[in-house]
């Protein structure tokens, strides 16, 4: 597959970023389902934060390119709890941590000596309380924002969240700005500020940086069509 148009389309998305806020925001290339060129692209183009969505899928391309440098992984869809282990040490940020039970799986695990670095999540918050999507309700997130942070094998950094699939941008601004007044609550209620804000795709990402993300995570918008 030939991805001549990916430079192309990172300018067009810098380019609508740019219009929308001053501050730095991170574009995760999200590579799920293309093959290992995708990687080597991402990072040709000067995008070395690479996203998956399943552990096997991800780890097989990080052995496949252990000749690669300079890639950033950032682990974005569902964790199992019987997946933890396979994990420590393998990702740069973990986006989908939803429950107090797979953070401590996660923490045990990134325990075992020698220990790693304290493995950097997020917390994911079902904001739009889509039943089939992962994700802790938000009035459950300040307490177990809290009590992630208690763990010092992991370091809690921000919340994730996905806006339910749709064209309305009016229901996507509400979920993304439902996320960002969260994270608020959390300063206060908690003293936690967690300045990570991953929330956008390839669909809603424009709308997404207008209310204060700080990671989008694109596929299509970058690779094109899969």
């Amino acid at each position: 597959m030939s991805f001549e148009a990916l430079a192309e389309r990172l300018d067009q998305v810098r380019a609508t970023i740019a219009k929308l806020t001053p501050h730095p925001v991170t574009i995760v290339a999200v590579t799920k389902g293309f093959d290992t060129d995708a990687v080597r692209a991402a990072l040709d183009a000067g995008l070395p934060d690479v996203g998956e969505n399943r552990v096997q899928e991800a780890l097989q391309k990080q052995d496949e390119l252990r000749d690669l440098t300079g890639a950033r992984w950032h682990l974005i869809g569902h964790l199992q709890r019987n997946k933890a282990r396979a994990i420590v040490g393998r990702f740069e940020l973990v986006h989908s941590l939803d429950s107090l039970e797979l953070a401590t799986e996660l923490h045990r695990r990134s325990s075992t000596p020698p220990p790693p670095p304290a493995q950097r999540v997020l917390l994911q918050v079902n904001v739009a309380r889509e039943p089939q999507k992962s994700g802790c309700a938000p009035e459950e997130a300040p307490a177990l924002a809290r009590d992630i942070a208690a763990l010092r094998s992991l370091r809690l950094e921000g919340l994730m969240t996905l806006a339910p699939f749709t064209d309305d941008v009016d229901v996507q601004r509400r979920t993304f700005r439902g996320l960002r007044v969260l994270r608020d609550r959390i300063k206060e209620e908690e003293g936690l500020w967690l300045g990570t804000l991953s929330m956008g795709m390839s669909g809603d990402y424009a709308t997404a940086v207008a209310e204060g993300a700080t990671v989008i995570r694109l596929g299509t918008a970058l690779f094109g069509p899969r």
